[in-house]
């Protein structure tokens, strides 16, 4: 038997899209690689144009940036006259970040996430129960009470006592804050892998989720080097990695100084990382230790794992690295946390955030 013979697969054209929508998405992939930079992602456009023919005589670069700019994506009018994005590029690039990381997900209602707990909730369901003191008017399911009242005294003379009242039953629906925490440190574009613009894809469509499908959780964003801080979601796009250490203990106590002034009682921390914690500050000096685990810095690091699972907080770790001994310390980590750990490449990224984000929707944490 022959069996089946495949011939070269060819993609399909982007049929139906203008030229400048074909040119919109491949400088949009390049600005986030540069880091917002118009002028370096513009140049290397027309690299790739040199190379791969992508505009055609009627339509060049040229009219691509004039377009852009007649568009409202970009800007040369500032002092200096160098070209600057604007707020609409950077909603756009969440929003290609959403589509392409979580793009395959089913649509579903606005709200929050479901919970196992019924009560006095935001979302109305299909279930009734006997009225209970305490319950509010706009909570009565007037149709069935009136029926009840006919069933059980008639039409004659009519009245309706509290026996007769039905209530729509709610359901809760959780709001969690998430404090999502990046690596910067040097080693997350090592060995001629970029690993922070994946990085920062997660980041820019998970605050697009949260943003546009769960408007009542909070989302905050970190970076940690030698020191953290943080950053607003706007300033994903310009996400740069630094000469840094990886000060895991600096992001961790910031990540928990945040949540304690959460109100919600659903809290979570999601640490993407690559390497091991290589630095503590003690005072206003750094110590630092780049050459395997210092029992010093480890020690630090497990003690704030610990403390975070007395206030309930659990980490998730996304480690973007195969090493034993680094797989060794997240276990570590993670045990004396009690939270979860995954092992990822960067292509995979996206959707283990996006799952042990919807599993923790779920439950209370």
């Amino acid at each position: 038997m022959l069996g089946h013979r495949f011939s070269k697969y060819t993609p399909p054209l982007n049929e139906g899209k203008s030229d400048f929508e074909k040119l919109l998405k491949i400088f949009m992939q390049l600005l986030l690689i540069t880091s917002g930079n118009v002028s370096e992602a513009l140049q290397w456009l027309t690299e790739v144009d040199k190379q791969y023919g992508l505009t055609s005589k009627d339509y060049g670069i040229g009219d691509f940036i004039e377009d852009l700019k007649k568009n409202g994506y970009i800007t040369d009018e500032g002092p200096d006259g160098q070209f600057k994005v604007k707020p609409k590029t950077e909603q756009q690039l969440r929003q290609t970040a959403l589509e392409e990381i979580f793009g395959k997900l089913k649509r579903t209602k606005p709200g929050g996430h479901q919970t196992p707990h019924n009560g006095r909730g935001d979302e109305p369901t299909t279930d009734r129960r006997d009225y209970e003191f305490g319950d509010t008017l706009e909570q009565i399911s007037m149709t069935d009470s009136l029926r009840n009242a006919q069933i059980h005294h008639g039409f004659e003379d009519f009245f309706m006592t509290e026996d007769d009242l039905e209530v729509v039953e709610n359901e809760f629906k959780a709001q969690t804050s998430t404090v999502l925490m990046i690596d910067i440190s040097h080693s997350m574009i090592l060995y001629g892998e970029d690993r922070i613009t994946p990085a920062k894809k997660v980041a820019m469509a998970l605050s697009e989720l949260i943003t546009k499908k769960y408007p009542k959780d909070t989302l905050d964003v970190l970076v940690f080097g030698d020191d953290a801080w943080q950053i607003e979601i706007k300033d994903l796009p310009y996400l740069q990695v630094g000469p840094y250490h990886t000060n895991t203990v600096a992001g961790l106590e910031l990540a928990m100084g945040i949540l304690r002034r959460k109100k919600n009682a659903n809290k979570q921390i999601f640490m993407i990382t690559d390497g091991k914690p290589t630095c503590i500050k003690q005072g206003i000096k750094y110590y630092k230790n780049a050459f395997g685990l210092d029992q010093k810095i480890l020690n630090k690091t497990l003690d704030l794992a610990v403390q975070l699972r007395k206030i309930k907080i659990p980490v998730t770790t996304f480690m973007i690295a195969t090493d034993p001994y680094l797989k060794a310390f997240v276990r570590e980590f993670t045990k004396a946390n009690n939270g979860n750990a995954y092992y990822s490449s960067l292509q995979g990224l996206g959707n283990l955030v996006f799952e042990d984000f919807k599993k923790n929707r779920t439950k209370n944490l």
